[in-house]
């Protein structure tokens, strides 16, 4: 493949990147720093267990949202509160995860990453001990509520996080395994949920509060802000702690970084002492009490930030502009959709004729989907990262964005494929193996569809990580609580074979907007440039 031109426009396109240097060396994008308080430069012992934890409440909120159908039918036999009360709650159990991943947005670029995860803990409290004591059919709507809030942490917080830690030719890798802790909550949450409801269905909020408790704890004292100030030009690549700045090189001055790069004015003597200052105070190593404080005000905070979080969450609500976070959110939400018809035939039609499952059997169908989420998290995850690297070498050394979208083509077989032979064998009372593979074949959809839509966003808009997340959380949860009221009469009235054709094709339909993204991806990204810079310059003004 022809060498690309690195001209002046497309080095400033967000998205396109020189990852390999002339030297086949893997350039480090960002450009490491030489601040003990970077995140990247982390040992990797601290790395390992601050994204141990982020990874471990991404697992552990997403079973908890998924748990409580597992006191289903005991809820109806016990108090009356039927299946369609259940799903009125499980709506707002997705509406209260989105819409509260986009107002919480804000907190975490004014007040640091900390405080998001330490709200999100103190909702799952709430929610688990108001699910324990459910006795009307309020109680089972509106506790969700509170849970469906706490997961809003694992929606975009837990990526930027990551991120945080690892370099983006990493991203595949780690969004693999933020969607590998995803999957493994989603499926098993439900499975130790069932065995929890075989003798106390109660319990399943006791031991979530419990657990809730303990982890609040660890996270207080355990989990560290990963907040860095990149704005500040310090030494990258030497040994010394500030690197000689040139008379001709443009500086980000503390009183002018909220400007775009061009419009930053020549450096002064004045300029050359604050820049020291700062990275005096910047790179200052914190001590361990600055690191766990509940709040790190940003750097550009003005008084309480209550007009800041106003604007920042107007111009996040703005990002639906932008086509690559509508593709994104389009990927994740469908299998989040999906999951809502697959997960309701098996509590809705294997406890009966001709299976008689138990409990506890249905709870092991989430086995096989676990088993393909596995699989699709590792070729959506770590082989992306080696393909995005192996097409960058054909092109000279320069990444494009759009290169992992490739990677979904597959899905695009696969996943229909599931869901319809689910379906079909399911309507047709079919035992092991057929309704299981085709359970299998939804887990790696679920696995890699995610996966590789997030990753071709945080890579098409590399500095817009928590924003774009926020507004992948609001399409995917949006699409989930559509269909969790729609699951149910669309099947009532279509029949369980003909609705999982219908949403094969469907899946098979929106896996299909990839080809466009592949083709039009870059030009999209050309086009949204300069909306991209003007919410950097606001964002961060």
């Amino acid at each position: 493949m022809a060498t690309v031109a690195e001209t002046d426009t497309e080095r400033d396109l967000p998205g396109t990147i020189r990852l390999i240097t002339e030297d086949e060396d893997i350039k480090l994008v960002p450009e490491p720093t030489v601040s003990p308080n970077d995140p990247l430069n982390w040992s990797p012992l601290r790395k390992a267990w601050h994204a141990s934890l982020v990874l471990y409440i991404t697992a552990f909120t997403a079973a908890t949202s998924n748990d409580s159908g597992a006191g289903g039918e005991a809820m109806v036999k016990n108090l009356g509160i039927s299946y369609g009360v259940q799903n009125t709650g499980a709506g707002v159990l997705f509406i209260a995860i989105g819409y509260w991943t986009l107002l919480g947005s804000p907190l975490t670029t004014l007040y640091g990453r900390r405080i998001m995860y330490l709200l999100c803990l103190i909702w799952s409290f709430i929610g688990a001990i108001w699910y324990a004591n459910i006795e009307t059919k309020q109680d089972a709507i509106w506790n969700q509520l509170f849970v469906g809030a706490s997961e809003s942490c694992a929606e975009a917080v837990a990526q930027l996080s990551l991120s945080e830690l690892f370099y983006q030719h990493q991203r595949g890798t780690v969004l693999g395994l933020y969607i590998l802790a995803t999957s493994i909550g989603t499926f098993l949450g439900p499975l130790v949920a069932g065995y929890i409801a075989a003798t106390a269905w109660r319990w399943i909020g006791w031991a979530t509060g419990i657990i809730t408790g303990i982890t609040f704890i660890v996270f207080y004292f355990g989990l560290e802000e990963t907040v860095f100030d990149r704005t500040v030009l310090v030494g990258t690549q030497t040994n010394t702690h500030h690197r000689a700045i040139d008379s001709s090189e443009k500086v980000t001055d503390p009183e002018t970084s909220h400007l775009p790069v061009e419009l930053h004015p020549a450096p002064e003597a004045s300029t050359n002492n604050r820049l020291e200052s700062a990275l005096e105070a910047r790179d200052r190593p914190r001590t361990y009490l600055e690191r766990i404080r509940p709040i790190t005000p940003a750097s550009n905070l003005i008084g309480t930030g209550f007009k800041q979080y106003l604007t920042r969450l107007w111009h996040t609500i703005k990002l639906f502009y932008f086509p690559a976070v509508v593709f994104a959110g389009l990927q994740w939400g469908a299998q989040d959709a999906w999951l809502s018809f697959y997960l309701t035939v098996e509590e809705d039609n294997w406890y009966d004729a001709p299976w008689y499952y138990t409990d506890a059997e249905v709870a092991i169908m989430n086995i096989p989907t676990l088993i393909g989420a596995v699989i699709g998290c590792v070729y959506g995850g770590w082989y992306s990262d080696r393909f995005v690297r192996w097409m960058a070498k054909r092109r000279g050394g320069v990444s494009e964005a759009e290169d992992r979208l490739w990677l979904l083509l597959p899905s695009g077989l696969v996943n229909p494929a599931g869901l319809m032979l689910f379906g079909i064998t399911s309507a047709k009372g079919y035992s092991w193996p057929l309704p299981y593979v085709g359970l299998g074949f939804i887990g790696f959809g679920w696995g890699c569809a995610g996966d590789l839509g997030m990753a071709y966003l945080m890579d098409a808009y590399p500095e817009m990580v928590l924003e774009g997340m926020v507004g992948v959380a609001v399409i995917n949860n949006s699409l989930a609580c559509v269909f969790t009221f729609c699951v149910s009469l669309w099947i009532d009235a279509s029949g369980l074979q003909n609705t999982f054709i219908a949403i094969g094709v469907l899946s098979f339909a929106i896996h299909l907007l990839t080809f466009p993204m592949i083709y039009w991806g870059k030009k999209s990204r050309r086009w949204t440039k300069e909306a991209y810079r003007e919410f950097l310059y606001i964002r961060d003004g």
